[in-house]
């Protein structure tokens, strides 16, 4: 006969427990709360004072940072979408290779996802720049045109280049839950390879498929090195403009930049809310 222990004694537990995450929540509260409460704070004021909503009607109502949200939008969910595809198929691809060769190419993946910011951006432009040297022996032998690097196709470019190596860190775990017998019994079932992945592989990898998307847009969203030292800041993108008006050269206003920040931070909120509500629509599924 079992007997359940006291709750005083699973209580003390619990709270031995919650102690070690102290210093976790207050590093949160330091690094994450606080700054966001700052923001959302002096989003409010202005040079005058108490401000109110009116950097905000200024932003919704001004073509130009709309402009700025427009451009980060479409960069991000297309740099996602083709970071999400290439990385799929490329940690569905290390499931078939040798455990050492699968080894080496997660170190390598690992080592490219710290190349960002200035260093990856001088890198595509001595790459494929508008005198790059793949660009220049592309274009002789017929096969480029009318690319150019510091516009939305060259930031969609770079951006899904370091989506692809965080896109295959997330999605490389998810691909154990698959059983390779699962394939063999739908092929005895007459299944085709593409029905398997489309009914069996593919819903159960639909949870980490789209966690792996918003991280990857969220990362898209938030970057600002990498463009700013592609285009100098020539292109209009949030982050780029939160930027200028921190530390421009010309016209600085601390507190537009932080009400673009709390629209960027609601934008992402509301991505994440769609996400968990697919993933609650993808689970009443099955």
């Amino acid at each position: 006969m079992s007997t359940s222990p006291p709750a005083a004694s699973v209580w003390r537990r619990h709270w031995q427990a919650a102690l070690f995450l102290l210093p976790m929540l207050v590093v949160l509260a330091l690094f994450c709360l606080a700054p966001l409460w700052w923001v959302a704070v002096h989003s409010l004021y202005g040079e005058d004072g108490w401000v109110g909503l009116d950097h905000y009607r200024e932003i919704l109502s001004s073509a130009f940072y709309l402009q700025a949200f427009s451009n980060s939008l479409s960069i991000s969910l297309w740099s996602s979408i083709l970071g999400l595809l290439l990385s799929l198929v490329a940690a569905a691809s290390l499931r078939r290779v040798p455990g050492r060769f699968r080894d080496l190419v997660v170190a390598f993946v690992n080592m490219t996802s710290n190349l960002t910011g200035v260093p990856l951006a001088f890198a595509f432009i001595i790459i494929v720049g508008a005198n790059g040297a793949l660009t220049l022996l592309l274009r002789q032998a017929g096969l480029l045109q009318d690319f150019y690097l510091y516009s939305s196709s060259g930031l969609i470019l770079l951006y899904t280049y370091f989506q692809i190596p965080l896109g295959v860190l997330l999605l490389y775990p998810a691909f154990d839950a698959l059983d390779d017998d699962w394939q063999d019994a739908a092929a005895l079932l007459g299944a085709r390879l593409w029905q398997y992945w489309l009914r069996v592989a593919l819903p159960v990898l639909t949870p980490a498929i789209l966690g792996t998307f918003i991280l990857l847009f969220a990362n898209a969203m938030g970057a600002y090195t990498s463009a700013y030292a592609l285009t100098t800041g020539n292109y209009n993108l949030v982050t780029i403009r939160i930027g200028s008006l921190v530390a421009g050269n010309v016209f600085l206003d601390p507190n537009m930049a932080a009400a673009l920040s709390v629209l960027l931070v609601l934008l992402m909120v509301l991505v994440t809310a769609v996400n968990q509500w697919l993933l609650k629509r993808s689970y009443h599924a099955r």
